[in-house]
């Protein structure tokens, strides 16, 4: 199947040390790309470099704030004299901040904002050049279930991820006829550090009001793991999806197409 090979290309995986950004990482050097990822402390990229070497991955990794233009543009430079130009971008790097609405700061909305929207923007901005340069190019912009759907608590979270929804599709609009696709994946609820609050046992051993609420949501009857996004990113970044463009693929196990039980 060399239509799905990636053999030759370089990847920059945004927050790919470890959770989901790595499971991605792992997917995209199994099917033959140079895997380069970000984070934001050397300890961090440390980590990250142990983790990807446990695989049997050699990875490059790099400090950089994706909020910051200046380190980014920096950043891309770096990779691409060191590795090579960036054919693939993950923008996978986020937060997300459960708090109320009302009691929720407007400096902790930008916050969520600026990391979840705007830094997408500017890594996206940052490699495209090079993928015009090299006539094509492939951008993963993760964009969650919550670019469909709202909940309590996830204000900042839910506008940044439908922001980024619409972003995918003008990435794709402007950028699509030099042969480059913009794609988004939107996770549903993973088993991730994240998430673990959410999944925790209760004291008598039973589980977490959210989690018994996330499972009967869920037509798959479980929460998404990690690993199982590294199949649609293999997917979005090889020749295999050239054809798909301003598409958001939704890997939730099929929350978005359930009604939900009857009580």
């Amino acid at each position: 199947m060399n239509m799905f090979d990636l053999t030759g290309k370089v990847a920059l995986v945004t927050g790919g040390a470890h959770s989901i950004g790595f499971a991605m990482g792992i997917g995209l050097a199994k099917a033959g790309a140079t895997v380069c990822f970000n984070c934001t402390s050397e300890a961090s990229r440390q980590r990250g470099l142990e983790n990807y070497a446990a695989e049997g991955v050699k990875a490059y990794g790099y400090v950089a704030d994706v909020t910051s233009e200046e380190e980014i543009t920096a950043l891309v430079a770096k990779i691409r004299e060191e590795v090579g130009i960036i054919d693939i971008l993950v923008n996978n790097a986020g937060i997300i901040k459960r708090i109320p609405m009302l009691e929720m700061s407007l400096a902790d909305f930008e916050k969520v904002v600026d990391v979840d929207l705007v830094a997408p923007f500017i890594c996206a901005k940052a490699v495209l050049p090079g993928m015009l340069e090299k006539g094509h190019g492939k951008i993963i912009n993760v964009c969650s279930m919550m670019s469909e759907l709202g909940r309590e608590t996830v204000a900042g979270y839910a506008a940044a991820k439908g922001g980024l929804k619409m972003l995918t599709k003008n990435i794709c609009s402007e950028f699509g006829g030099a042969n480059i696709q913009c794609n988004g994946i939107g996770p549903g609820y993973i088993a991730t550090s994240q998430t673990a609050p959410l999944r925790e046992r209760q004291a008598d051993g039973s589980r977490h009001p959210f989690d018994q609420f996330i499972i009967g949501k869920t037509p798959a009857g479980r929460w998404g793991e990690a690993e199982d996004l590294a199949g649609p990113t293999v997917f979005l970044a090889s020749d295999a999806s050239n054809f798909v463009n301003g598409h958001i693929l939704y890997v939730d196990g099929g929350i978005l197409a359930y009604i939900g039980k009857q009580p």
